[in-house]
C-alpha cells in the first residue's frame, strides 16, 4: 500500500487535478473558474497513504454525494422496510474498496430507478424482489463485459453523446434538488448564498460548513432531538444472509420489474459516463469501461448477499465528491469507514442521525452536484450539428437514459453520413 507521511500538500504544478474537467487533456491546476474546489492545494498537512490523501479537502469532499445517498437510504429502510444493516455495509465496504482500489473519488451510489421504483410501490416491490434485481444486474454487467459488448458501447459514443447525457443528468439534479428544498425555502436559500461564499474557500470547506448549519438547524426547530441522540448507544451486530431468502418469484419479478429498466440508466450514468468523467479528470488515473462494467457486477452480488441494495457508480456523485474538495480515493474510504461503522454499530438509529440533516441541505448539494455536472459542456464547440446532438440527448435523458443515448448516436451518425441536416 505505501508508506504514511505527513506533508506539506502539493505546490500548483504538482496539484493532484491533473486538468479542468471537460478539457481533455492534462495541464496545470485550474486557478479561475475550473472545477470545484481547485485551489485547495495551500492546505497546511495532508496524509498520503497507498496512493491517496486523506485531510479536509478529502474530508469535506467525501460528503458530496449526500444528495441521492441519504434520501434513498432512508426510504429503503422505513418504506421498504429493509434491514438497516446491510445496506450501510455494503455501501461502506464499496466506498473503501473503489478508494483504494481506482484512487478517485468514484462514487458508489442507489441504483435509482430500481430504488424508485421499490419507494414507490412498496406494497408490490419486496426485499426479495429487490436482491433479486441486484443479481440480474451483477450477472448482466458481468456478461457485458466478459463479451466485450460494453468496449463496443464505448467506441460508438461521441463527445456530444456524453456532453448531452451529462448536461441532461445534472439538469435532473437541479429538479430533483428543487423539490428536496422546496419545504425549507430561506434554509436552502441561505445554504445556497454561504456554499457560493465558501466554495473555493481553502481553509473552511463550504461542505463542512453546509452540515454544521443543517444539524444546528434541526436543534433548533426541535431541542428534544439532542435527548434522542443522547439515548443512542452502539450495538454491534453482523448482518443475515440474504441469499437463501431469494425465491424464484423474486428473480424473475425482479428482473422485469427493477432489473431491466435500471439498465439504461447504469450504461448511461454509471459505467459510460463515470469512465468518461474519470479518464478527463484524472488521467494519470483512468479506468476502462470494461474494468467498471465488472465492479458493478462484483458489488451487486456482494451487497446482495449480505441483505443490500443494487450498487452503480454515477457520475453525478463523482461530480459532488468533486465539486466539494475531493481529488483523491481518500475521500471514498473516509465516507467508507463512518458509513461502515454506522452500520455495525448504529443501524438501529440510522434514521435519527440521518434525519439530522435537513432535506433543504441536502437540495443544496445536489444543485451544486447538478451545477458541476451540467457546466461540463463548455467544451462543446459552435459546431450546430454537435450542439443540436447535445441539446437531443440532454432533453431526453431527463426523462430516460436509455432512450437518450439510443437517439444521440443515432442522430449523431445521421448527421455525419448526410442522412439529415439542420
Amino acid at each position: 500500500m505505501g508508506t504514511e507521511t505527513c506533508e506539506q500538500a502539493p505546490s500548483p504544478s504538482t496539484e493532484l487535478m491533473p486538468g479542468i474537467f471537460g478539457s481533455g487533456t492534462p495541464g496545470p491546476a485550474p486557478t479561475g473558474d475550473g472545477y470545484a474546489g481547485s485551489r485547495l492545494r495551500h492546505l497546511a498537512w495532508q496524509v498520503v497513504f497507498g496512493g491517496n490523501r486523506y485531510d479536509r479537502a478529502e474530508l469535506a469532499g467525501a460528503f458530496g454525494d449526500l444528495g441521492t445517498f441519504i434520501p434513498f437510504v432512508v426510504a429503503y429502510i422505513t418504506i421498504s422496510h429493509m434491514d438497516p444493516l446491510g445496506i450501510l455495509l455494503g455501501f461502506g465496504l464499496f466506498k473503501i474498496w473503489v478508494g483504494l482500489y481506482f484512487k478517485t473519488p468514484v462514487s458508489v451510489q442507489p441504483m435509482k430507478a430500481i430504488g424508485g421504483a421499490a419507494i414507490a410501490h412498496p406494497e408490490a416491490v419486496t426485499p426479495g424482489m429487490i436482491w433479486g434485481s441486484g443479481l440480474f444486474t451483477a450477472a448482466f454487467w458481468t456478461v457485458m463485459a466478459l463479451t466485450g459488448a460494453i468496449t463496443w458501447l464505448q467506441k460508438i459514443t461521441t463527445r456530444p453523446v456524453m456532453r448531452g447525457i451529462m448536461l441532461g443528468l445534472g439538469m435532473s439534479f437541479i429538479i430533483e434538488a428543487l423539490k428536496l428544498a422546496q419545504d425549507q425555502p430561506l434554509l436552502a436559500v441561505a445554504a445556497v448564498v454561504l456554499t457560493f461564499l465558501l466554495l473555493n474557500n481553502q481553509r473552511i470547506p463550504a461542505m463542512l460548513v453546509l452540515l454544521a448549519v443543517g444539524i444546528s438547524y434541526s436543534l433548533a426547530l426541535d431541542p428534544a432531538l439532542l435527548g434522542r441522540l443522547a439515548g443512542v448507544s452502539l450495538h454491534f451486530r453482523l448482518p443475515e444472509l440474504a441469499l437463501g431468502k431469494i425465491s424464484w418469484s423474486d428473480l424473475v419479478l425482479g428482473t422485469l420489474i427493477l432489473g431491466l429498466p435500471q439498465t439504461p440508466l447504469t450504461l448511461g450514468n454509471a459505467i459510460l459516463g463515470i469512465a468518461h468523467e474519470n479518464n478527463e479528470l484524472f488521467p494519470d488515473r483512468p479506468m476502462t469501461v470494461k474494468t467498471v462494467a465488472l465492479d458493478h457486477g462484483f458489488m451487486n452480488v456482494v451487497s446482495t448477499a449480505i441483505g443490500g441494495v443494487p450498487l452503480c457508480h454515477g457520475a453525478g456523485g463523482m461530480a459532488g465528491h468533486v465539486r466539494f474538495g475531493a481529488r483523491t480515493g481518500g475521500a471514498l474510504v473516509i465516507l467508507g469507514l463512518i458509513v461502515t461503522f454506522t452500520g455495525l454499530f448504529l443501524s438501529d438509529s440510522v434514521t435519527l442521525i440521518f434525519g439530522m440533516i435537513p432535506q433543504a441541505i441536502l437540495g443544496v448539494i445536489l444543485l451544486f452536484t447538478g451545477l458541476e455536472l451540467a457546466s461540463t459542456i463548455r467544451d462543446i464547440g459552435t459546431e450546430k450539428e454537435d450542439v443540436y446532438v447535445m441539446l437531443l440527448t440532454a432533453g431526453v435523458a431527463v426523462v430516460n437514459m436509455g432512450v437518450a443515448f439510443v437517439a444521440g448516436v443515432a442522430l449523431y451518425y445521421a448527421l455525419r453520413k448526410g442522412l439529415v441536416r439542420v
